[in-house]
């Protein structure tokens, strides 16, 4: 990947709550001839089981989990506020009936370990899966939670261990 330089978890620039919470981030899965994204606003980055990681959640009806649940490798990019009303379109758009980057202009890229970034993005972090649960509302402690879930439409959560960082700054 040009015009990336490799980097440490621990370098990566931003705090976390910002990054995913309100600048938002597009997880990818799948190769360069096969994947799709959708964007994100819920997500986490920490340290588990003695790795760094990532947490993803992806409802059961994105397009996306049929690429997570095939593929082993996943990435997470991260763009700057120029790609707003592309990251608005690869949140409310379906890959099943459009092609996100030409409809975007983002363009895709592959990652050393051949999953997909975006050339735009700041940074990217490409992650392994090693584990996933599916929230179950009878674990909610607050009855506040499930007025997310109207749909009855739970998450599916990921755990990644953070094989790569690329950043641009």
């Amino acid at each position: 990947m040009k015009d990336y330089k490799r980097i440490a978890p621990s370098e990566i620039k931003g705090n976390p709550f910002s990054l995913i919470g309100d600048d938002w981030m597009l997880i990818t899965a799948g190769d360069i001839e096969d994947y799709n994204t959708m964007t994100a606003s819920w997500g986490g980055l920490g340290v588990l089981w003695h790795k760094n990681i990532c947490t993803i959640y992806v409802r059961p009806q994105r397009y996306t989990l049929e690429f997570l649940e095939k593929n082993e490798i996943f990435t997470l990019s991260f763009f700057d506020s120029r790609y707003r009303e592309a990251l608005k379109f690869c949140g409310s758009k379906s890959g099943r009936d459009y092609n996100k980057a030409a409809e975007t202009g983002l363009t895709p890229a592959a990652t050393e370990m051949r999953s997909v970034g975006f050339n735009e993005a700041n940074l990217i972090i490409e992650c392994r899966k090693i584990y996933f649960q599916d929230i179950v509302p009878e674990n909610f402690l607050h009855e506040s939670i499930q007025k997310n879930y109207p749909d009855s439409d739970y998450h599916r959560v990921y755990v990644g261990e953070i094989l790569n960082v690329y950043s641009k700054e």
